[in-house]
Parts: structure tokens; C-alpha cells; sequence
């Protein structure tokens, strides 16, 4: 795992198996971005088994084949789709074809796992919506900054047992290293990555609602600029947003592509959540200029006192044992599917709404 790059950014974690061998079965498709890595170690952990794997560039299958030799290269992608021993394919596939392949596979029968975002425009979103009512299958999000990050699950146990009250705002910073020699074409294409709240700010508005219980909301303002990269200029590197959920909570965040190269990971993403009866703030991947290494630091403050929690090793990653029992018993513990698609719909809002600063 690289800490400095963020497109290949792939958390590993113990083995925590929810289903034997052969159990649940998936296959990996479309390999565009990197966190299909993460996708895979996630469901590996958890028990399922790896069947399939492909991708129209031969070099792409290569390296992924050498991280998971246990997998077969598919001839063609109908192949992995039409497979009758797979439950799920998991893809990161460009942003804006990520939905295509997902209507692919929910037609085969398939549940569908996407890297985040899930979608570029409200009728990718519609059409999802319109798969899903018609397959009964899952079109399940890779919210990773949540699902795959400890302390932000232990942040989630700590809201779940009372420890801050009732959740009135929810303030998220997501920074990140662009590293722009190392990204492909289409990342700078404004069309087929979706625009910087579309694609990293999905992450923020998700686990706002996650935090505050919120099943919807409103975007009241969104901002977007490219400051400072003239030489890509569809690219956005700034965004921020204000967000009023149903129940009367708040949730404003900052995205940006301004990691410092001294920072010693991709970026210093934060959480700050305000509760009725104290606070958290979730250090996600580092403690700046701390000497301890690594992330996941958690800092709780209530009537009870101050205190510190590492959570590297002690919550584990739930989700994917749970979207693997979601799928095999057709519940929704892991992420309800309205869950998901109003993340989704939310930060596609919040692209339209966006007013440019330069």
C-alpha cells in the first residue's frame, strides 16, 4: 500500500471470513482507477472468493494479476458477466462509464460494486434507479474514506452508543495529493471524471449523512475553482459545500488537490463532528508532525472527559462481510441502497449548483 498516492491507495486489514470458500464469488471488471485494489482486499478479507478479472488493456490485468494470482483473465468481459458461479462484479471503471457497465451487469443477473463516484449525471442516476427496480440487484458504492478507514468506523460506534449525543453538524476536509504525472488522460477530462465535488466530494457528503442519520437534504451552496493548474483546464482543484439535512443538520466540506509533497501521506483528511453532548474529530491517515506513523486517530470529547482513541487493528472494515451477506441474503445491512444513490444524487447537485471562482 502507498500512503503517498491516492489513486492506489488500497487499505489492507486481517481476515475476517463471513462465507467459506466458494461461498460468494465475484469478479473484478474494468480496472481504470486504483481502487479497485482496495475493492478486492476488502471482499478477499472477508471470505469471498476472486474468480475473474478483465480490462481492455492487457497491461492493467497483468498488474493486477500479480497482486491476485488467484484470479483467471476473462477472455471478454461478457464472460465475467454472464459467469454463473459469480454473485458480484466489482468495477472501477472511468467515472463516467462506471454506470453503463453496472446496468451490464445488473441485466446478467449480477450484483455491482462501483468505486465511488457512482455516477457523472442525474439520468446515469435514473436509469441505476430504474435497473435496480427492474433486477431487484444491488448497486452498491465504494465509499472508501468511510468504509475503509478505522477510525472513521469507530467514530460511527461512538455516535451509535450516545457518546456525543445527538449529531448536529458534521464539517469534513478531504485534501489530496494530484500527483498529476501519475494520473491517466481521462482524469482531466471534465466529461468523464464528473468535476471535483462530483467525484471526491461524493465521499464527504456520504459519511455526512451516515454521521448525522440524514436520509436527505439540500445542497444550499457549492463552489469549485482550478486555482492553480492552469496547463489541465478542466481540471477542478478546489470545491466546497454547504449542505441542510431534512432533520435540520448541517454539513460543510473542503476538497482540494493541494497535498504539500512534505506531507508524508496523500492527505490530511479529517472529520470534525458536533454532537448535543460533545464532539469527535477523526485524524484519518495522519497526525501531522507526530512521530507515530499512520493514521486512524480519534479524539472524543464529552461530559465523561477528553480522550484518544488509535483504532488502527480494532474495528476492522465491516462493510464488506456485510455487503457479502447483503447480497446472499438480499438485506441491506452493510449500506441501504437509498443510502447510496441520495450520497450520489446529492454530490451530482452539488456539481450542477456549483458557482466557478475561477
Amino acid at each position: 500500500m502507498n500512503a503517498q498516492d491516492g489513486m492506489n491507495y488500497a487499505p489492507q486489514g486481517k481476515a475476517k471470513p463471513v462465507v467459506k470458500p466458494g461461498e460468494f464469488v465475484f469478479s473484478a471488471v474494468r480496472l481504470d482507477h486504483g481502487h479497485i485494489n482496495g475493492m478486492t482486499n476488502g471482499l478477499l478479507e472477508a471470505g469471498a472468493t476472486l474468480k475473474y478479472v478483465w480490462d481492455p488493456d492487457p497491461a492493467k490485468v497483468a498488474a493486477f494479476l500479480k497482486n491476485y494470482p488467484q484470479a483467471t483473465a476473462a477472455r471478454c468481459e461478457e464472460e465475467a458477466l454472464e459467469d454463473k458461479d459469480t454473485h458480484l462484479i466489482a468495477g472501477a471503471a472511468v467515472t463516467s462509464e462506471r454506470c453503463g457497465l453496472g446496468l451490464r451487469a445488473m441485466a446478467a443477473g449480477k450484483d455491482y460494486f462501483t468505486d465511488k463516484a457512482p455516477f457523472t449525471t442525474l439520468d446515469q442516476l435514473a436509469s441505476a434507479k430504474k435497473a435496480v427496480a427492474d433486477t431487484g440487484r444491488k448497486y452498491m458504492v465504494y465509499y472508501s474514506e468511510r468504509l475503509h478507514v478505522e477510525g472513521a468506523v469507530m467514530a460511527g460506534y461512538m455516535i451509535d452508543r450516545g457518546e456525543i449525543g445527538r449529531v448536529l453538524s458534521v464539517s469534513g476536509f478531504g485534501p489530496h495529493r494530484l500527483n498529476a504525472p501519475s494520473r491517466p488522460a481521462w482524469f482531466f477530462d471534465r466529461e468523464k471524471y464528473g468535476g471535483i465535488l462530483c467525484d471526491i466530494g461524493s465521499h464527504q457528503i456520504e459519511q455526512y449523512l451516515h454521521y448525522a442519520g440524514e436520509e436527505d437534504a439540500e445542497v444550499q451552496f457549492a463552489r469549485i475553482a482550478n486555482y492553480n493548474h492552469p496547463e489541465y483546464p478542466e481540471l477542478e482543484d478546489f470545491g466546497d459545500c454547504t449542505i441542510t439535512g431534512k432533520k435540520g443538520t448541517t454539513n460543510y466540506f473542503r476538497i482540494d488537490w493541494f497535498t504539500p509533497d512534505g506531507l508524508r501521506t496523500w492527505g490530511d483528511g479529517r472529520t470534525l463532528i458536533l454532537g448535543t453532548e460533545g464532539y469527535i474529530e477523526i485524524r484519518k491517515y495522519v497526525n501531522v508532525a507526530s512521530e507515530k506513523a499512520g493514521g486512524n486517530h480519534v479524539f472524543l470529547v464529552n461530559g465523561k472527559g477528553e480522550q484518544y482513541v488509535d483504532a488502527t487493528g480494532v474495528t476492522g472494515y465491516p462493510f464488506f462481510g456485510e455487503l457479502i451477506l447483503d447480497c446472499l441474503n438480499r438485506t441491506e445491512k452493510a449500506m441501504t441502497q437509498e443510502h447510496a444513490f441520495k450520497a450520489a444524487e446529492l454530490c451530482l447537485k452539488a456539481q450542477e449548483k456549483a458557482v466557478r471562482l475561477k
